[in-house]
């Protein structure tokens, strides 16, 4: 086992018996020692070698120790340094210690002064050095509880950080699945920011919320006169995501005409304004997201197959918030820090009533639903905990499926089979959010024949 090395203490004085005697004080206290005479063999030495202390006199010939504290400020960041003089004023240590010394010591002083000056610094030192130490454990801590705004320690939400964090730093094509209110932009956000051009711009589209006959427009830009109104030529969002990155929410939502532009995009990195001849090479990271299940709109004939196979490189699945129930308390300490600073508020936590009704909630509506509940109880609280009484009535209650005779009054068993199927199918739906897949090997029945029966029975997409 390699012993540590002995820690390094430069003496700068001009007065060779006080190099002297400092020399030998610190080595026989298990210090290796170095000295100079002047401030400018101090820089030198500062420049080549690493000390942990230096002792250093105030008054000397060529470059004394004020001029060597402001010339050697970049390179002395890990060095403790401790000022001396014979001539010593208030005004002279006050002026040491702005430029940066640790200590002032008046000469003459005795050798244990010196002694007890460097274990006060070595003490300093190692309160620095473990502060620093459970700063980062506490930041690595933090980390593995969060990517970018998105928090959680459940398993799921931590294999989704170190997922999301690799595919951050390439320009592959990523598409975030997940239902709505789970968080999907804050993903995009977060790949964005932590890859190569966080520098440049994250342009967030909703491919939902723009009029189909304006989105061609919006998304590729126009040319003069390419239709009414249009008086200039337009950039549009992808050439405003120029080396940065495009967000296309709800990207299922694209109507088909516009999937076959957006599928040339992936494929040749180029646009073609509306009204324009010529196409524009492009360069921007595309990351799309949707709520819905883009196998089960391909096989309904509403999203390309092939843009789907191109989007779907990069696969991010979010979890609904009823598969990772486990985040709820860290998510609702978040949101009450948040809303604390937003509202001038004390709230410390919530009480253990009131987290059991919160754990037992479905959330529909998935984090952004928790949010807005808890946003309102810190508006409403008067003190420093959520209790029952600030969350909504009917969080936490459970619906239960109506009996089978209130269900069916008849006598037919074919009729009343049909009726029963189609309650069955309902509640699978239900209890996995629209999740198809999920659904059919909850009624042990396939994919294909669910498929049949939800379009036979008239059954409403969840």
């Amino acid at each position: 086992m390699t012993e540590n090395p002995k820690r390094r203490i430069l003496v700068v004085d001009d007065e060779v018996n006080m190099q002297h005697m400092l020399k030998s004080l610190l080595t026989d206290a298990g210090y290796e020692v170095d000295t100079v005479s002047d401030g400018a063999q101090a820089l030198e030495s500062v420049s080549n070698t690493t000390y942990q202390f230096i002792f250093c006199d105030v008054r000397m010939p060529e470059m004394d120790g004020m001029t060597f504290l402001k010339s050697a400020q970049g390179v002395l960041d890990q060095t403790n340094v401790i000022m001396m003089s014979a001539y010593g004023t208030i005004d002279t240590a006050v002026e040491a210690m702005k430029l940066g010394a640790y200590d002032y010591i008046n000469k003459p002083f005795k050798p244990d002064e010196i002694l007890l000056t460097l274990k006060k610094a070595e003490e300093r030192e190692r309160l620095k050095s473990e502060n620093t130490r459970l700063k980062e454990q506490i930041q690595a801590i933090e980390d593995s509880f969060n990517f970018g705004e998105l928090i959680g320690k459940s398993k799921t939400m931590k294999d989704l950080f170190k997922l999301a964090a690799k595919v951050a730093h390439y320009e592959t094509t990523v598409l975030i699945s997940g239902e709505s209110g789970t968080g999907k932009e804050l993903v995009a956000r977060g790949i964005h920011f932590k890859g190569s051009r966080k520098e440049n711009n994250l342009i967030p589209v909703n491919c939902g919320g723009i009029p189909e006959a304006l989105l061609e427009s919006e998304l590729f830009g126009y040319k003069k006169g390419a239709f009414t109104g249009a008086d200039k030529d337009t950039k549009g969002l992808f050439e405003a995501a120029s080396a940065g990155t495009i967000f296309l929410d709800e990207v299922g939502d694209l109507p088909l005409s516009l999937q076959v532009k957006l599928l040339r995009v992936l494929q040749d990195n180029q646009i073609r304004p509306v009204g324009d001849t010529q196409s524009r090479h492009i360069d921007v990271r595309i990351i799309a997201a949707t709520s819905k299940n883009l196998a089960d709109e391909v096989e309904a004939g509403r999203f390309r197959e092939d843009l789907f196979y191109r989007l779907n490189v990069m696969p991010i699945r979010l979890p609904p918030l009823i598969e990772r129930t486990e985040d709820i308390p860290l998510l609702c300490q978040h949101f009450i820090e948040r809303y604390n600073k937003k509202f001038d508020k004390t709230v410390k936590r919530i009480s253990s009533s009131a987290m059991t009704r919160l754990l037992k909630h479905r959330w529909p509506g998935n984090v952004r639903e928790l949010e807005n509940v808890i946003e309102r109880a810190v508006v409403l609280c008067e003190g420093s905990v959520i209790g029952d009484e600030l969350l909504p009535p009917e969080l936490g209650s459970v619906k239960h499926s109506p009996p089978i005779e209130d269900i069916f009054q008849g006598y037919s068993l074919k009729e009343g089979k049909a009726i029963l199927e189609k309650n069955l199918i309902q509640r699978a739906l239900e209890a996995t959010r629209g999740n198809r897949t999920k659904a059919a090997e909850l009624l042990e029945i396939s994919h294909p024949n669910l498929l049949q029966k939800i379009k036979i029975y008239g059954l409403s997409d969840l």
